[in-house]
Order: structure tokens, then sequence, then C-alpha cells
């Protein structure tokens, strides 16, 4: 079973277990949920959509906080004696996705 959610910007394919990297989460409790979902995969069924995944969530437990490379910007205007020199490090939670949690089927 897999689940794509969404997170920072970004999209995810992640399954039970599975450890990732996502932009920073200010989250004392330890633990996340990403819900909405937008695909969830369960052994060959196949379940996108909004409504479909209405109440699905992905729980997620907190391991810790890092950052990432330097990024390094420079502005340089050739003969006029403008420069400018930054940097940037983005910080990332790593999280383990305890499990993935469908809707209660409607019948």
């Amino acid at each position: 079973m897999y689940a794509v959610i969404r997170t920072g910007g970004k999209q995810y394919k992640v399954a039970p277990g599975d450890v990732i990297e996502i932009e920073r989460v200010k989250d004392p409790s330890g633990t996340v949920s990403f819900t909405p979902l937008l695909v969830v995969d369960d052994e060959g069924r196949s379940t996108s959509g909004r409504s479909a995944l209405q109440g699905a969530s992905v729980d997620a437990k907190i391991l810790h906080e890092s950052r990432g490379p330097k990024t390094e910007v420079l502005k340089f205007r050739n003969k006029t004696g403008y420069r400018r020199h930054n940097g940037h490090r983005q910080t990332y939670t790593s999280v383990e996705i305890s499990g993935i949690k469908l809707a209660p089927q409607k019948s």
C-alpha cells in the first residue's frame, strides 16, 4: 500500500515504514498527519479524487530536524561596483511514515 501526499509545495510517494525529509514542520507533539491525499493504491486498487479520499490520512512520527546544503546567491554588475552576496540553508524535518488510514467505505 502506498499514498501520494503533498507538503511544502512538493509531492511524495510514501509507504508505511518510509523515512522522508520534508520542509520544516513546527509540531511539538512529535506526530503529524497529512490530509488530503492525492492518490492511494491498496494492492492494485487505485483511489484518487477529493471526494473518494475524504477522511483518509497518512500518519507520521517526527524523528529530527536537519539543515540542507547552503545555496549561495551572487549578484554582480560589470564596471559599476555592484556586488551582492547572500546565502540560504533550508531546514528539513525527517519523518517516519507510521500508517495509511483509508476512509470508511460507504455501502
